[in-house]
Parts: C-alpha cells; structure tokens; sequence
C-alpha cells in the first residue's frame, strides 16, 4: 500500500477544492460542482465559499448564475442541508437524497402543527398562486389570506420537488428566500430520471472525487446515507477506489483509482497556503475524522456539539485560527503559533474578505481568546467571536 504524507494529501484536496495553485478560477459553476456544493445553510456563505476560491468573484455573479441564467440550483442535499449545486446535479442529489429530506421536512411540518389535511389543502392553493410567478412565505401568506405557518409547508414541497428556493428579495445577506414552481423554473430537469440506489453511487463517486482520500466514516458523515449502503457502494465500486496509507492518521483512507498517480507524485507547494472560510465551508464539513484538518484540542473552538464548523483561518489546509466580522471590523484569534511571514499573509487574506463583505477597508483586531463553541449555545459558531 502507498504512503502518503499528511501535507501532501492537504495540498491535494485544496488544489482540487480550487483553494491553491494554478486550480484557482472563475468559472463559478465548475467550483460549486468540484467542491461538493456550495453550503447554503447561512445567506452570506456560499457568496463567501465562492470569494475563498475565486478572488475576482463579485457578488451579482450569483444572482446570475442562479436567477438568469439558471446554471445553479439551491435544493436540499446530504445531510438534509440546503447547497446551491449546478443545475445538471439536480436530478441525482434529489433521487440520492429527497426520501430522507422529505421525511425530516413532514415531521418537522407536522410538528409545526401542519396536519396532512392542511398540507394537502394549503400546498394545492400554494401551487395555484405561484403560476408564473415568484413569492416569499411573507407574499404566500398574504395571497393566501391565512394565518397558517406557510414556512413547513413551502420546505416540504421544495423537498418533493415541487418548488424551488430562487434569490432573496432584500440582498445577498437575507435569508427570505422567493419560491418558485419547479417545472417553471427549471422545465427541462427530469426529477425521476435516476433511482436512489442509482444516484447514491454517483454521489459517492463525486465525493470522493472533491474531497478523497477519504474514510469510509468520512463518507457517511458527508451524505447521511447508512453506513451498510455506503459499504456496499464502496464494494460495488471495485477497482474505481484504491486505497492508500497515511500512518499519521491511523486509519483507512480511499481514493479514486483515477487520481491515485496524481496524488503519489504530487508536489507540495514551497510556500504556505492560507485560506479563509465562512462558516460551514464545504472544505470544514467534508470529514468526519478530522484530524487531517485541526489539532483535537481545537475541535472545541471550531465545531459545535452538532459539528458545525465556524469561520475559519487555513494553512496548508489546517485550522490556525479563527475569524469573524461585524459592520465595523474583521477580529482574528489565532489558535495555532505562526511565522511572521504568514501571520502577515493570514492578515492580507482576512483583509481582503473584510473589504468584500463591506464594500470598503477595514480595520483588522487580534482577539485573544474566546468562549469554546461546545460551552455556547446553539447558533453560536455563526459569530465565534462576538465577545471579542
């Protein structure tokens, strides 16, 4: 079996997630669909996502991406997480992952105090009022004339294909998402074109392809799906999959056969790499055994108790540090000691993601130490260093 060195494998997976080297681009629907999907769970991160691997991204190229010229789609994908995918993606991240979305979406619909008779009832009007035409939950609500929680409903339909997420109304940093009906939006994407057990596969092949080498834990953390059937996928796979050795990392590690040679002879960059992540970055979320990533005593300062990832500052494809914003500053708290030259290279990077959340330079503060994510309340990795 081929030994890897962990530095090596980090400069791999960052130059296929677009974050290094000559990988940086601009085609930003290539990104989306390289990286696994931009997390769309926060308003202003897959804006950020973008900004990491594409410094000369600007904001309205979203809008058209996914409004005009309707090359990105947002839909609910592994884990029951909302990613903004390319548009040709769509047909297998729902038949991978509709079922167990839809299941999550009724509970929470009824436990919302929406009966079925209600959801059958509301969804039929709500399919009615969106003909030919755009609305928020606020506008549904009012075309509707009800008092009834239209939230659950609209997450449910989006989850059966129904509807469609499309742009919010009020800017890049809301979350009052316009819906749409699907077969309107999108009249040529053919929801039942693949099966799951089908799609699953391709899902896992794409996996290991933005994020491998990979362990089979990593796999399952990333989609959700069973640990059996991601074994059997793995087996079924066969010689796609070769395995190699990090003895750092004392586990089991998977890559695709294609990339194996690549990965062997691959060259580490001779200066460090630094990166800077919104919370939730594909990049952060994408391992389960995260080693490869922080030193463990930093877990707590990164990851909530539901292994949520907050900001974040990489070198060489390792947590540093930590990062934040507000409307007056960028903070920095560094969680791991640094060079002069790349605690001035992190400083540039964090620079230039303040000047593009605010349009402006901004002033940059050293924060020296925070409350751990797993001792703050739900939520909190979205402002890691509010205190500061």
């Amino acid at each position: 079996m081929d030994k890897i060195s962990p530095l090596q494998v980090n400069h791999f997976v960052l130059k296929k997630q677009h974050l290094a080297g000559d990988s940086i681009m601009t085609d930003i629907v290539r990104i989306a669909g390289d990286i696994g999907g931009l997390h769309g769970t926060t308003a202003t991160g897959p804006y950020l996502s973008l900004y990491a691997r594409a410094p000369s991204f600007r904001r309205e190229e979203l809008a058209v991406a996914m409004a005009q010229k309707k090359c990105l789609a947002r839909i609910r994908y592994v884990r029951n997480t909302v990613y903004i995918l390319p548009r040709d993606f769509i047909p297998v991240a729902f038949a991978a992952t509709s079922g167990m979305a839809a299941t999550t979406s009724q509970r929470f619909s009824q436990n919302s105090g929406i009966t079925p008779t209600q959801y059958a009832r509301i969804s039929n009007k709500i399919l009615k009022v969106l003909e030919g035409r755009g609305l928020t939950t606020r506008e549904i609500r009012e075309k509707l004339r009800t008092a009834a929680h239209i939230s659950p409903i609209v997450n449910l339909m989006c989850d059966k294909g129904l509807l469609v997420r499309s742009l919010p109304r009020e800017g890049w940093k809301s979350s009052q998402h316009a819906y749409f009906l699907f077969g309107d939006y999108y009249p040529d994407l053919d929801l039942s074109a693949l099966g799951e057990e089908e799609a699953r596969k391709i899902v896992v092949r794409q996996y290991l392809l933005s994020f491998g080498p990979a362990s089979e834990k990593d796999v399952v953390w990333w989609t959700g799906f069973p640990r059996s059937q991601v074994k059997k996928i793995l087996g079924d796979l066969g010689d796609e999959v070769s395995s190699v050795e990090i003895p750092e990392w004392n586990s089991g590690y998977m890559v695709l056969s294609s990339e194996k040679e690549s990965l062997k002879s691959f060259r580490t960059y001779d200066h460090p790499v630094v990166n800077v992540f919104p919370s939730l970055d594909s990049y952060m979320m994408g391992y389960k055994e995260r080693k490869r990533l922080l030193h463990p005593k930093h877990e707590k300062m990164v990851y909530d108790r539901s292994g949520n990832a907050a900001s974040v500052i990489l070198v060489d494809g390792r947590v540093a540090g930590i990062w934040d914003w507000d409307e007056t500053m960028v903070k920095i708290l560094y969680l791991e000691d640094l060079a002069k030259d790349t605690r001035r290279r992190v400083r540039a990077k964090v620079s230039d993601t303040g000047k593009f959340i605010m349009g402006k330079p901004v002033q940059v503060k050293v924060c020296r130490s925070m409350i751990p994510l797993t001792k703050r309340t739900a939520g909190s990795f979205m402002a890691p260093l509010k205190e500061c």
